[in-house]
């Protein structure tokens, strides 16, 4: 009863409840990032999340997508911007994920999604 009725309604409240006092962070994050990343703040990876089901996971871009002349991506301490570094160092970049909480693809307290294995 805990895992399938008071668990999702603590995580739902608790990520709105943490969503509207963060807000003004968020927000304040969100337009440097836009500036900062060429009008992209924000970065989505694919996870899996329980049983396996592949969810998209949202946060704050830390990087630029600049490229060199080859067209491959500049290494990630080139591509880091002062503003991606201090929300990396604050872990502001989390906030987002505060979303996925919302619709229910990640909770407040669990495993962290790891990263998806490419084949």
């Amino acid at each position: 009863m805990y895992k399938n009725f008071f668990k999702p309604i603590f995580d739902i409240t608790s990520a709105l409840i943490g969503l509207v006092l963060l807000f003004p962070i968020f927000f304040v994050v969100t337009v440097f990032l836009f500036f900062a990343n060429d009008g992209k703040p924000f970065f989505f990876q694919l996870r899996p999340g329980k049983g396996g089901k592949i969810f998209k996971i949202i946060k704050f871009k830390t990087m630029n997508d600049r490229k060199d002349a080859q067209d491959n991506l500049l290494p990630d301490d080139q591509r880091l911007t002062k503003v991606g570094e201090f929300v990396r160092k604050t872990s502001l970049d989390e906030i987002p994920q505060l979303l996925n909480v919302i619709v229910g693809d990640m909770s407040i307290v669990g495993p962290r999604p790891l990263l998806t294995v490419l084949r």
